[in-house]
Order: structure tokens, then C-alpha cells, then sequence
């Protein structure tokens, strides 16, 4: 049976398309989609209080220069957990909404109950967890199982929005899991609909903004990976983190896609163990390989995720095809970029892959987006290509024009120097960046290298029948 509209200051909205309609209709007239009309709040704008001033309306509310703003200075918390407090730029945000989401299982309420037990034994308020789809019994086993035990930490099982305000008490943090199993009694539609979800946020929002409390938001996700409900969720949020990692893992990835106190590229590094979550500061075990430098085709180089660079490895392989139309396979590394740089290969430097079937992978499970992964992805499909490897120690970076020419890239000292750290013996680099990183030769060999050319040549990377290239001619 269709809903009923009972609230005559709501409408059905497509959740699809957006067109409004006064009832509810089995089919979107507009897009012609089914069951996709949603009940949503009409507002209606309230009559704004002017005063008449020399016959013209002049609104009481004025705007205020930027000089004679208040700055309101705030000082962050921290969570207990090193890394979701890097993510999160440097520590909680007092009166801040943080949505977190991930798929099914993969600990994000784990996550927050320890986040939530170490408030409630350093801060003087109490903690409020509001478990929506779990009982106050389940998550006590949960907290027994991680070792955790305060008094300050208060649990409610409570799904009606406006329930959970009047139980917030003196709580300053409070955690919802989750807002798709939030409603409030204002709508008719089901938890979890575009308008439920939505509201929910708003109200949410209001509370945290004028009563300074701080929430910690679970979210699910489509099967798509995104946050499943409306746009406006994730706009309504201060900070919006995905929980990333094969179930089956223990190491879980961390990332920030919104933060509005903070970088929104930082990316935390956690182990899942039989005592929770904990964060992983050497990253050597996860993003590094124990075999590289024996087979061909694994090239490593620092990436600048945030405020700090984690050196990644890069792994191909290349095989023949089997059918007329050679595969490319990415992860972890942009489709398009792998493509283009195969051209470049082909085009400035000669080596073949018409014929073959490329597959690229990054190690750990991170994404490497920034341009300064070229060059080391350049050489590892250089080194699978003619099945010569690159020495373990060897660190790669620069970003590959389609000309074959190496452009510089930004933090190029700050990757020389997590390099040096982490014991790499040698560093091939733009020659645009030798100026700032030359400070740095005593402690670690520098290659510049000015064409996809040089590197191939200075890495040994090409094969005793292959001609030399434009960029190992003009090598001085």
C-alpha cells in the first residue's frame, strides 16, 4: 500500500530526478522511474521581521566587516588513535560533525566505540553512544571483548530523532550508529528514505552547532562504495571519512574525502586485532613487498598522502594476449593514466606493448592519484617489459609529460628526506628538483633525470638490442 500523507506540510519528491508531486505515485512522471518518490518536508519561509526606515524595508540583521568578526579559538581532542587523529587533521574538533562510512563489517563501529570509551575517560562530560541497530547488551559484549569498561560512556538503544535529543543530557560527544536507522516523526516515510536521512542531518547538525556537541555519524554504503542516501548528506557534514579493506584483512585504510578543519587527502593505517583497532605506524609491511628488487616489474615511490609520504610500491605484469585487443587493468592507479603513459612508452622510448596485456596494481590497497607516480609507474612497465628488475633500495618519482620530458613536482625535498629514513640508497628525481634536494647528496645518491629516456638508461632498464631513445641521446 502507498503511504498516506497525513502532514499537509509535506510533499513527494523523486528521489531520481527530483520532480515534486502533492501525493505519493507508483511511477515518477518526469523520469519515469518506479518507487522513487519520497516524502520530504515543504518549508515554508517564515515572514521576515523588517522595520520601516524613510518608506524603504531594512532588515534587522546586518552583515559585519571581516575585521570586526570574533575569531572563536578551539582546541582539539584527541581520540586515543594516532592515525584517526592524523585523518582527521590533528585531533577532534569540539562542535564538528564527522560522518564515517564503510561497507558491512568492516569495523567501523568498532572504531568508534573505542574512539568513544577513551572521551568517556578523559573528558568530564559523558559520552553518549546510540546504537540504532544493536542492542545495549550487544554492545557491551563488544566493549568487554576490546577491554573497555567507564562509567562516563552511556549507551541508548533509540531510533526516533527527536528521543535521542532529549537523552543527550550534559553529553558532549555522542556517536549515532547509524543514521540510515534514524527517523524522525515530522516524516511518515520509512528510516532510511532520501527525506529521513536528510532531516536527520539537518536536525543533527543544528544540535551540534547550538549546543557545541560533537557526532560521530556512521553511514552505510551502496554497492557502488558511495554513502548511500542524499548528496546533502555528505555537504551537511564537516568531515567525511570511508573505512576501506577486504573484510578479511587485518589492515584497514583510513581516508578523508571532506574535512573542513584538516587535509581532505589524509589517509590513516590500522590493524585489526583480537584486541581492536590499532594504528599502524611503520608502513613498510604493508605498502613495500619482501620480494621486490628480485622480480621485474615493482618500482617504488614516496607518495604525498596529506601531511606526511609513504614510499608504495608499484607491481606490473605483463603477459601476451590471447585475443586481438590487448587488456589494461588498473588498481589502485587511474585507468586513463596508465593508457597514456603506455603511450608514451611505445611513442619516446620504443619498447612494445601492442601485443600484450598490462596489469598494474598498488600495494596495500592505497590510491595513488598524484602526478608524481608517473615515472615510477614508467618503470616498472619498463622493467616487466624487458624482464629486467630495479634495484630494492631505488626510489622513483616525477611526473611524465606526453613528450617523454620529466616536469617537477611539489614536496620534492620532503620525499628525498622519508626516502633517507627509510634506508633507500638512491633517488631518481626530475632534474627540475635537484636544486632543493641537493642539500641532501651526501646522505643518498641523486639521479635527475630530464626524459623517460635517461631513467631507462640509468636504471638499466632496456634491453643490449634496443636502440637508444631521443632521452638517452641527449643525456650529458
Amino acid at each position: 500500500m502507498p503511504p498516506k500523507t497525513k502532514n499537509p506540510t509535506t510533499q513527494f519528491v523523486c528521489s531520481n530526478c527530483g520532480f515534486a508531486a502533492p501525493k505519493w505515485l507508483g511511477k515518477c512522471p518526469d523520469c519515469g522511474n518506479f518507487n522513487t518518490m519520497q516524502e520530504e518536508i515543504v518549508r515554508v519561509a517564515e515572514p521576515q521581521k523588517n522595520e520601516l526606515r524613510g518608506g524603504m524595508s531594512v532588515m534587522k540583521t546586518r552583515a559585519l566587516p571581516l575585521s570586526k568578526v570574533g575569531y572563536e579559538k578551539f582546541q582539539r581532542i584527541k581520540s586515543g588513535i594516532s592515525e584517526f587523529d592524523t585523518v582527521l587533521g590533528g585531533g577532534i574538533v569540539p562542535g564538528s560533525l564527522v560522518l564515517l562510512g564503510g561497507d558491512p563489517g568492516i569495523g567501523k563501529s568498532t572504531l568508534l566505540t573505542q574512539v568513544s570509551a577513551h572521551l568517556a575517560k578523559t573528558q568530564a562530560s559523558p559520552t553518549l553512544y546510540v546504537s540504532a541497530e544493536e542492542s545495549c547488551s550487544q554492545v557491551k559484549m563488544r566493549c568487554e571483548r576490546l577491554g573497555l569498561n567507564s562509567d562516563n560512556l552511556l549507551l541508548l538503544n533509540e531510533t526516533c530523532l527527536e528521543d535521542i535529543e532529549g537523552a543527550l543530557g550534559e553529553s558532549r560527544f555522542v556517536v549515532i550508529d547509524s543514521i540510515q536507522a534514524v527517523y524522525t516523526e515530522t516524516l511518515s516515510s520509512a528510516a532510511g528514505s532520501v527525506g529521513q536521512v536528510r532531516e536527520c542531518a539537518a536536525k543533527l547538525m543544528r544540535i551540534a552547532k547550538s549546543r557545541n556537541i560533537t557526532f560521530f555519524i556512521i553511514g552505510h554504503v551502496t554497492k557502488e562504495g558511495s554513502l548511500a542516501g542524499p548528496k546533502v548528506l555528505e555537504h551537511i557534514m564537516d568531515t567525511v571519512l570511508y573505512f576501506e579493506g577486504q573484510p578479511e584483512d587485518n589492515f584497514k585504510l583510513l581516508r578523508a574525502v571532506k574535512n573542513r578543519f584538516g587535509s581532505a587527502q589524509e589517509v590513516g593505517v590500522f590493524e585489526m586485532t583480537d584486541c581492536g583497532i590499532k594504528s599502524v605506524n611503520d608502513y613498510a609491511e604493508i605498502f613495500l613487498s619482501e620480494t621486490r628488487g628480485v622480480a621485474a616489474g615493482s618500482a617504488v615511490t614516496p607518495s604525498e598522502s596529506g601531511n606526511r609520504c609513504m614510499n608504495v610500491e608499484i607491481q606490473t605484469l605483463i603477459s601476451k594476449t590471447a585475443y586481438g585487443m590487448p587488456r589494461r587493468m588498473s588498481l589502485g592507479v587511474d585507468y586513463n593514466k596508465l593508457v597514456v603513459l603506455i603511450a608514451v612508452l611505445e611513442k619516446r622510448c620504443g619498447i612494445p606493448f601492442y601485443s600484450s596485456d598490462v596489469y598494474i596494481n598498488a600495494m596495500g590497497g592505497i590510491k595513488l592519484d598524484e602526478p608524481s607516480v608517473d615515472l615510477a609507474i614508467c618503470a616498472a612497465l619498463a622493467s616487466a617489459a624487458n624482464d629486467v628488475p630495479i634495484d630494492k633500495y631505488t626510489a622513483i618519482f616525477g611526473e611524465v609529460g606526453l613528450t617523454g620530458e620529466i616536469r617537477a613536482v611539489n614536496f620534492a625535498e620532503k620525499r628525498v628526506v622519508e626516502c633517507i629514513k627509510t634506508g633507500f640508497k638512491q633517488v631518481v628525481l626530475p632534474a627540475k628538483n635537484m636544486k632543493v634536494c641537493e642539500k641532501y647528496k651526501d646522505k643518498i645518491k641523486l639521479v635527475p633525470v630530464q626524459y623517460v629516456g635517461q631513467m631507462i638508461k640509468s636504471l638499466n632498464l632496456r634491453n643490449a638490442n634496443t636502440p637508444p631513445t631521443f632521452g638517452e641521446k641527449t643525456e650529458s
